[in-house]
């Protein structure tokens, strides 16, 4: 029997981080209520990756099966020359001996992730927005939106980048505007569409493009260099006609996908500090954090969701193992802090090297041209330390 045994604890947020730690702490035998905002559990956004770090996460926790379902196996990985539709270097996904490597849809991850929830017996309850968080008593303290008053003893924030648990654990921190917005759309695939991850590279801009669904669609998400913005969110809509001005210069295939955009949403990307504090204990309770609450990261190297896989499971163990006092705090935080600020620091290494122009951009191209016909595995396994990590090991 382990700590967690009957314990009751309350997540906040249903998203990849709060479902997925819904799911095993529950397997734990903890009586886990998870609270969303939404009145229905869904996600922005349109496609994902799942790598193997975060693969073998769900297949620890019996989702194993239900993510090869729901997701198509990506045979390869490609960087493209954006103006011409050059391949500039192949990266074989295939071969690799892991848990696989994933294309899907964000609502098919949320959907088996609720599903996987409430079949291990945790409760998703709807409409609960939360208005403020209060860690200054014995426990903590949370109002919703509709004035009703919480006091949880063991309460786990998974809500997101304005995590109300994360402001009040660490103050408020004021993110700031990377240079570069993101458009993202969804198109329906070409026939035959082969299962490769896309990434067509320019001056100033580049466009990662996939498909999802049994290949029946393609996931597009276009970033461009620019110097101002004002608001960070996912829900902007925007007319189609920017996203193919701003990628007027880019190869026939690319303009070719952008043509057929009819909804396209638009984002500015904001770089926010990994947190200082990830949780703390309280006389009579414990509160901890994950995902982005604790961890925002840019979208350039297909980690947020995984690295919101990691943390769940790393959590969820550690408080089984030790139980939810300082011990566990300690364990979980040192267990994932390095790790997770090398992979935002990472994310924005590629941020740069994606966005190369001038002769910067033609000695980059063709190193990675040459090194992947020398050492075709070279690439890939520069990222090894990221995708052969296993944390259930």
């Amino acid at each position: 029997m382990g700590l967690l045994d009957g314990r009751e604890v309350t997540v906040l947020g249903a998203g990849v981080a709060g479902l997925t730690l819904a799911r095993a702490l529950a397997l734990r035998g903890a009586e886990v209520t998870v609270l969303e905002q939404a009145e229905a559990i869904r996600e922005v956004g349109a496609g994902l990756q799942i790598t193997p770090n975060g693969a073998v996460v769900l297949e620890a926790l019996g989702l194993g099966a239900a993510l090869r379902a729901a997701a198509l196996p990506a045979q390869a990985a490609e960087l493209r020359d954006g103006i011409d539709g050059g391949l500039v270097l192949r990266m074989d996904l295939a071969r690799r001996k892991s848990a696989g490597w994933h294309l899907l849809h964000r609502a098919d991850l949320i959907e088996l992730l609720a599903e996987g929830a409430r079949a291990a017996g945790a409760k998703i309850r709807l409409l609960q927005r939360i208005e403020a968080a209060d860690l200054s008593g014995a426990v903590p303290h949370l109002v919703t939106a509709q004035g009703t008053e919480l006091s949880p003893a063991l309460l786990i924030g998974a809500d997101g980048l304005h995590s109300h648990l994360r402001a009040a654990l660490n103050g408020k921190a004021a993110p700031f505007f990377t240079g570069q917005v993101a458009w993202r759309a969804v198109i329906p695939a070409e026939p035959g569409a082969a299962s490769v991850a896309e990434v067509h590279m320019g001056p100033g801009r580049h466009l990662v493009s996939y498909p999802l669904r049994r290949a029946s669609l393609r996931n597009i998400v276009a970033v461009e260099s620019r110097s101002g913005w004002v608001e960070e969110g996912w829900n902007l809509r925007d007319d189609p006609i920017a996203v193919r001005l701003a990628f007027e210069g880019f190869g026939p295939r690319v303009r070719g996908w952008l043509d057929q955009v009819e909804e396209i949403w638009l984002w500015g990307l904001f770089r926010h500090p990994v947190a200082t504090a990830w949780g703390r204990v309280l006389p009579r309770g414990f509160v901890a954090i994950l995902g982005d609450a604790a961890h925002p990261t840019l979208p350039f190297l297909a980690q947020g969701a995984n690295m919101a896989l990691e943390d769940a499971w790393v959590l969820a163990d550690t408080l089984d193992r030790l139980g939810p006092g300082a011990a566990a705090l300690a364990a979980y935080q040192a267990a994932r802090v390095a790790r997770c600020m090398r992979i935002v620091a990472a994310a924005d290494g590629n941020a740069r090297a994606y966005h190369l122009g001038g002769p910067l951009r033609e000695i980059a191209h063709l190193g990675l041209r040459i090194g992947g016909r020398l050492a075709p595995g070279l690439a890939l396994s520069r990222y090894g330390w990221l995708h052969d990590h296993d944390v259930t090991a």
